[in-house]
């Protein structure tokens, strides 16, 4: 058996910032293969208020390097590795989260690790038990990929944050579990923010019909709309099953 467990499911500033909902990015746990997806701000406590031990995690997927996805990056690291004392763990994430000017995983940490591994787009992986492939380059000011994986027999793909375009359902098809970072419930009028909205949604669950689908990263204007009510409005409209994730929940495939 495979499981997901929802370590948070704040997205934007705002509701990171004031805590509204955590921000502690996702565990999955298959065969005896741990990793964390995009450790935000309180990734570490969050596991541990879980009972989950950072020692035992085998690596961490990175998708971009904004803080609201990496922050717990270098703790988990250091954490994981015993403070060096013990080399271990993969890390996983785009060039730019590792090279560029806003690198986000710290230069003396880096040889603690047993290995570090650049996300290119669409790409196959490999961490212990588990395989799982990039998406298609997601339209958002960071280097940001999607990430699909093989859980439980199932494809499950994590359609994290970016601005809707068609390519985006080319590299998401197939996948039985669908979850999408739904920052907004509808559109920013600046096109330099790029985050799904509800309508987006809609039409990625009309054209790629998963058997199920997890809205999660909610935003300000996503809140205030309710996410539950969102979903229950999308599983009509759309005839996919809908949930909105909340803080701490498992999805067990």
């Amino acid at each position: 058996m495979a499981l997901i467990k929802f370590l948070g499911t704040a997205g934007a500033r705002y509701v990171v910032a004031r805590q509204l909902r955590a921000s502690g990015g996702v565990y999955l746990e298959s065969e005896g293969t741990r990793l964390v997806l995009d450790p935000g701000p309180g990734t570490l406590v969050y596991m541990a208020k879980e009972g989950l031990r950072v020692e035992k995690l085998h690596g961490i997927v990175v998708t971009h390097g904004h803080l609201d996805h990496a922050a717990d990056l270098n703790i988990l690291v250091d954490a994981l590795t015993e403070g060096g004392l013990k080399r271990r763990g993969r890390v996983f994430l785009p060039r730019e989260a590792l090279y560029g000017e806003n690198a986000v995983l710290l230069p003396y940490l880096r040889p603690y690790l047993e290995e570090i591994q650049i996300l290119t787009p669409q790409t196959d992986y490999r961490l212990g038990n588990l395989s799982f492939c990039t998406s298609v380059r997601h339209h958002h000011p960071a280097e940001t990929y999607g990430v699909i994986f093989e859980l439980g027999g199932k494809r499950v793909g994590f359609m994290v944050d970016t601005l809707y375009f068609p390519k985006l359902l080319e590299s998401y098809r197939g996948c039985q579990v669908l979850v999408l970072n739904v920052v907004r419930y509808k559109p920013h009028p600046s096109p330099e923010v790029q985050h799904l909205c509800v309508a987006h949604v809609r039409e990625i669950l009309e054209h790629l019909k998963p058997e199920r689908a997890v809205l999660t990263h909610f935003g300000m204007t996503m809140i205030r709309a309710n996410p539950k009510q969102v979903a229950q409005r999308l599983t009509k409209e759309t005839g996919v099953p809908v949930v909105a994730a909340w803080d701490g929940m498992v999805l067990e495939l």
